[in-house]
């Protein structure tokens, strides 16, 4: 198998601006999302007349119009996340192309689903087969996944999160599922293990510990049997090596290969989600401007948290200009 990481190169002088593309995942999604950009961009509609074309229903519609109980369901909410990350994508690349900005990310990364959406912006995969992909993913991990549930724990340190999962695995399989930032973790597991965990949580002080409307173990060894099925069907995928660098979330470490960003694919299902090691990385790597393309501004909260000298900047943001590099900018989170 090629190598899928390499070592951090030295990072770029303080006075050298450059962003990087990172993109959100599963519960970034509401009704409505993108609606202004389509109106005002004709390059994102046809983004969304794409998705309608490649999975045979009216995604855009659910995307626009809702009822929300259909968009939150994981087969529809992951492509639908998907298409509207990827459209505020080209329309950033269509306004870019016509003011002569040039569009040069020093790496792409995305948050669990969302690494879909890098993958097209790293061009190491189609946009139809990437929407085809998520949606047979959310098929999947509701199907195949053992029952579960997933809680969020706030305020606690990371050793004292993954010692209580070590005494929670007493009552079953239970894991770190995302290490979001500094004092936000959120576990996955069997029903009784989480319980136990998110009880412990709060007698030791944990400022929130709550468990999660989701029936799914999201990046959990409960999702072995999701992660085989679905690896057959990524074998088939004729994936491309990126033509940027790509920071996966198993390891928080560059993919620039076709077989890294498969292997990353099928490992991510059973592996916590390690975007605080991500978003330090890419610091590390160089990057000092955050561009959150997609629904929301989940991302752009986590990295100021990970790394408040960082400038973040939020696409989804009504009645200003999309970010481009070099001019100010209304959307900054």
């Amino acid at each position: 198998m090629t190598n899928q990481t390499d070592d951090a190169p030295s990072a770029s002088p303080s006075t050298i601006r450059r962003h990087a593309f990172v993109f959100p995942g599963q519960g970034s999604q509401y009704v409505g999302m993108g609606a202004d950009l389509v109106e005002r961009t004709p390059a994102a509609a046809a983004v969304l007349e794409r998705a309608d074309a490649a999975l045979g229903f009216p995604l855009s519609s659910l995307i626009l119009d809702g009822p929300a109980e259909d968009l939150d369901r994981t087969v529809n909410a992951q492509p639908a996340i998907l298409a509207t990350s990827v459209a505020y994508l080209e329309a950033l690349r269509d306004e870019a192309e016509r003011e002569g900005v040039q569009l040069a990310p020093l790496e792409v990364a995305g948050h669990s689903a969302g690494q879909y959406a890098a993958a097209v912006a790293a061009e190491a995969i189609d946009f139809e087969t990437a929407l085809q992909l998520v949606r047979e993913r959310g098929r999947i991990m509701q199907e195949r996944g053992i029952e579960g549930g997933m809680g969020a724990v706030i305020g606690l340190s990371d050793e004292q999160v993954h010692e209580i999962v070590e005494q929670a695995r007493e009552h079953g399989e239970i894991a770190v599922a995302n290490a979001n930032a500094p004092g936000q973790i959120v576990l996955s597991g069997v029903i009784p293990a989480l319980v136990f965990a998110l009880e412990m949580s709060k007698t030791v002080g944990a400022r929130r510990a709550v468990q999660l409307t989701v029936s799914v173990a999201s990046h959990s060894p409960l999702m072995r049997r999701a992660r085989d099925e679905f690896a057959k069907i990524l074998a088939r995928v004729p994936f491309r090596d990126p033509t940027v660098p790509m920071l996966g979330n198993v390891h928080g470490s560059v993919i620039r290969t076709a077989d890294g960003l498969r292997t990353e694919l099928t490992d991510h299902l059973v592996h916590g989600v390690q975007w605080t090691a991500t978003v330090r990385r890419m610091v590390s790597d160089g990057v000092t401007d955050f561009v959150e393309v997609g629904p929301g501004r989940v991302l752009s909260g986590l990295i100021k948290r990970i790394s408040p000298e960082a400038e973040v900047h939020a696409t989804d943001a009504r009645d200003s200009r999309l970010w481009l590099p070099g001019r100010p900018d209304e959307a900054t989170a």
